[in-house]
């Protein structure tokens, strides 16, 4: 195995030629429209090297296939109002921390099949930001409000309903800076979250092992003035609860952020301390989850990144976890996320490129499938609130994201009449 330093120190010069793209701007169909999304290589590209790069895309993956179903299921149940099947299938996945291909958890899949139908119906109404006078927008959360009555002692339920309050609270705020949401639409998110936490506080925390709970509770403090211990506090929780979550990690590196509630040292004491936690399941990969989003939109968080634990995170999460889902997804991270949106601020952005010089081993040791739907969540910072109107599209974009950055990576191959294939064994170079 190369060194590490050989593996992801690289020249800044090179790196920032071959990774950093074109200015981007969101259509209105959600799909991110520019020349390109990545770089085009200087030497030109012919149609017979685009032909000459095999490698397989299914058309669904299984982690596609196991978030279909699994949505579908819990809306299913709500479509039924079978509430009380729905908490028993929510019970039984998190008794077992079943969790997809790539690690989500089924018990949230299933909550948030669930309450697509209401929160989709007031996402529709504000999707111009200002609803209509006659639009039936308290009609669904009305109708969850009844649900929980009948089970007011659920905690399960009770997490379903609190987490619509929370998605259409969102839905009324948007995700721009404070100074941009009009008053009204403030006040509406205020008051969905204050109706959530109602709702929590009405079980004991420390008696009620549940996962989706504890996650439940993390994501209420986004929305509330909540002090960094608790914060700290509440991950510590779900963590415990659920440590092969990595998602956990992902979103208290986010929350610890100071355009939060956090402040930059804090989130590196606690990245540290999560990759102790872990280590007997991701290595370092614990700090590297919970830097994974913080750096990616927070420049200052990025130029202080301890880059060599970082990078030792990587290779440590494909080690104990080489499903072609997290492979694509952090390949997808360091080549797009990080490596194709400068911030122009010299420290982070030499930070970037070193992570973004990883998606080569990451891509030629360890890939052999491309999951477009992951690098087109990549293009887009992982958002998960932007409004994706047309799948198709959505998916196709980042097929040719991955195709133009792999065809740019194995350019001097192919330029030469090689062909490039990937195998269940990794890429390959052969003569045409």
């Amino acid at each position: 195995m190369m060194a590490l330093a050989e593996r992801i120190l690289v020249p800044w010069t090179q790196i920032r030629r071959k990774f950093w793209g074109p200015t981007k701007s969101m259509a209105h169909d959600g799909i991110l429209h520019s020349q390109t999304i990545l770089k085009v290589p200087t030497k030109q590209v012919t149609l017979a090297m685009e032909h000459a790069l095999s490698i397989p895309c299914p058309d669904l993956t299984d982690e596609d296939r196991d978030h279909d179903f699994h949505k579908k299921r819990g809306l299913g149940f709500a479509r039924q109002e079978d509430w009380a099947g729905l908490s028993q299938a929510i019970a039984s996945a998190e008794e077992t921390r079943a969790k997809t291909t790539g690690g989500m958890p089924v018990a949230e899949l299933l909550a948030f099949g669930a309450r697509t139908d209401v929160v989709g119906l007031v996402e529709h109404a504000l999707i111009t930001g200002k609803p209509d006078r006659d639009a039936p927008i308290m009609e669904g959360i009305e109708a969850l409000e009844d649900v929980l009555s009948d089970h007011s002692d659920d905690a399960i339920i009770a997490s379903i309903i609190a987490q619509a309050h929370m998605d259409i609270g969102w839905a009324w705020r948007g995700t721009g800076a404070d100074t941009l949401v009009p008053a009204h639409n403030r006040e509406a998110f205020d008051a969905h979250f204050e109706r959530a936490a109602d709702i929590l506080a009405g079980f004991d925390q420390n008696n009620i092992k549940i996962p989706l709970f504890a996650a439940t509770r993390c994501a209420l403090n986004a929305g509330l003035s909540a002090p960094v211990e608790k914060i700290v506090a509440d991950y510590e929780t779900w963590l415990k609860l659920d440590p092969h979550n990595a998602r956990v990690l992902r979103a208290m590196g986010n929350h610890l952020l100071p355009r939060w509630h956090g402040t930059y040292d804090r989130l590196e004491i606690e990245a540290r301390r999560a990759a102790s936690k872990t280590a007997y399941i991701w290595g370092a990969g614990g700090y590297t989850w919970t830097m994974f989003d913080a750096i990616s939109s927070d420049a200052k968080a990025c130029a202080r990144l301890d880059l060599r634990l970082f990078c030792d995170g990587l290779i440590d999460i494909v080690r104990h976890c080489p499903d072609q889902y997290t492979v694509n997804l952090l390949a997808a991270y360091c080549a797009s996320t990080i490596g194709t949106m400068p911030t122009g601020q010299g420290e982070a952005d030499y930070v970037r490129a070193q992570i973004a010089a990883a998606a080569k081993w990451l891509i030629k040791d360890h890939m052999t499938e491309l999951h477009p739907m992951v690098w087109a969540n990549a293009a887009r910072g992982f958002d998960n609130a932007l409004k994706v109107r047309c799948p198709k599209r959505y998916v196709a974009s980042g097929h040719a994201d991955a195709r133009r950055f792999l065809v740019n990576l194995f350019h001097s191959e192919l330029a030469v009449g090689h062909e490039v294939l990937f195998t269940e064994k990794g890429a390959k170079t052969r003569m045409a």
